[in-house]
């Protein structure tokens, strides 16, 4: 019996949705737990700086490969986009892991970089929400060979993806003089 991309949608659909609410969920819910677990013994700024290099890569494979597309080079594009979502997947598990390890640690720049800063930091984490269930249904689209769907919801994706991938990296090096 040959399985028609109908009765996928039945399965993949409602895990893209689910994992769409629950992602953001529980980060929220992390980041409002009255007391943190040291899970690895790192310093504060380990985690910061990781994140910092993650979002800085997942950018970098992000632009190649929108290149690659653009050049017709597909199977290029679709494997730099599998590792920019992996570099994505490791990030969220990491950041998830160091909102439980960390002390919230405030911002303490003033005057209009205090402005600047928190105008990127509330875009980003706005569309950080928007991004998963975009990248997964991008993704699934794109892997499952619906191309014109992949397509029309790409020219979304890509823009907020390389949005929250930049200014991830920007929140890291405001922050990093007071970790």
């Amino acid at each position: 019996m040959k399985t028609t991309l109908k009765s996928k949608d039945k399965v993949a659909v409602p895990v893209i949705i689910a994992l769409s609410i629950a992602v953001p969920v529980i980060v929220l819910v992390l980041m409002l737990l009255p007391e943190r677990f040291n899970i690895l013994g790192v310093e504060a700024i380990t985690f910061p700086l990781f994140h910092g290099i993650l979002n800085f890569l997942t950018a970098l494979l992000l632009i190649i490969g929108y290149f690659f597309m653009n050049a017709e080079k597909y199977i290029e594009h679709r494997n730099t986009m599998i590792a920019a979502f992996g570099l994505s997947v490791v990030f969220l598990v990491s950041y998830v892991l160091s909102k439980i390890s960390n002390e919230p640690v405030p911002y303490g720049g003033e005057g209009v970089l205090r402005y600047i800063y928190f105008f990127i930091l509330i875009t980003h984490i706005v569309l950080s929400g928007i991004i998963v269930p975009l990248v997964l249904f991008t993704m699934y689209r794109g892997l499952s060979g619906e191309y014109k769907k992949h397509s029309k919801i790409a020219k979304w994706t890509f823009p907020i993806w390389l949005y929250v991938a930049i200014t991830g990296v920007l929140v890291f090096l405001f922050m990093m003089p007071y970790y």
